[in-house]
């Protein structure tokens, strides 16, 4: 059982903090969401709340089992340089909610997920130096953040 929990225990943990993070950024965004869905005009295409809930979580989840697949590689500069980026990614991608719906300043927020973006862009590519699965992990992730600038721009046209 101990070899079991040593071989899942960075994952686990890993897709906790990853979680955690993404859970407390929506919780401090909860009244700004309530008063987006209520009052923005949001562009075509734009899918369901819940949606959003359920896609997040994936992501979250993916970066955890991406980060711990790093994390559990032999150390070096490059192993290191993609855990950096991958923390830098985290914190980045956790203000971004505040800022687009608590202040809903539509077009700083745009700004925001573009250096998101970079930094998940150069997150993959040091990541894949160190292990190609935890890169091909973060595609859908960058597919949404793409998605996601679309509906942000939308947002900001929208509601200027």
């Amino acid at each position: 059982m101990k070899q079991l929990w040593d071989k899942w225990k960075p994952y686990i943990i890993s897709v906790l903090i990853a979680l955690a993070v993404g859970g407390l950024s929506a919780l401090l965004s909860m009244n700004g969401m309530e008063s987006y869905e209520a009052t923005v005009t949001k562009p075509a295409l734009t899918p369901p709340g819940w949606l959003f809930a359920v896609v997040w979580t994936i992501l979250y989840a993916l970066m955890g089992i991406s980060a711990a697949r790093v994390w559990l590689t032999k150390e070096s500069e490059t192993r290191s340089r993609g855990l950096n980026l991958y923390v830098a990614q985290l914190i980045v991608n956790f203000f971004w909610s505040l800022i687009f719906f608590n202040a809903q300043a539509f077009g700083f927020a745009l700004l925001w997920l573009v250096l998101l973006w970079v930094l998940v862009f150069l997150m993959v590519r040091q990541f894949h130096r160190v292990d190609r699965l935890a890169a091909l992990l973060q595609i859908p992730y960058l597919i949404w953040l793409t998605f996601a600038a679309y509906l942000n721009f939308g947002v900001w046209i929208l509601n200027r």
